[in-house]
């Protein structure tokens, strides 16, 4: 069984506060070194995207149709409004919908 204490958490908690710390600014001092042709530009410019796919996937196919209708809702108010907080709010009550209604 693993014990929990504070120290543990503490030294764990800064372990992994060194280890992003050091790739966030290992990418930005290797993007330094790196000059960004139309090549690397378009990989750049889809990298969000990608990673919002990669979030998302997971979540759709394992969270079913009320999962389904929350990023439907969402996605269909970000691409009329463009606004976030209406998208999340519009996500937040189409799953609150759908699980009162039983899906």
């Amino acid at each position: 069984m693993i014990e929990s204490n504070p120290k543990s958490f503490l030294l764990l908690l800064a372990a992994m506060t060194c280890a992003v710390y050091l790739t966030r600014a290992g990418g930005y001092w290797l993007m330094g070194r790196v000059t960004i042709g139309p090549r690397i530009r378009r990989m750049l410019d889809a990298l969000p995207g990608a990673v919002i796919a990669a979030t998302i996937a997971p979540i759709l196919v394992q969270g079913g149709l009320r999962a389904a209708a929350a990023m439907l809702a969402a996605g269909a108010v970000m691409y009329i409004w463009r606004k976030d907080f209406a998208a999340v709010a519009a996500g937040v009550a189409a799953a609150a919908a759908a699980f009162a209604l039983g899906l």
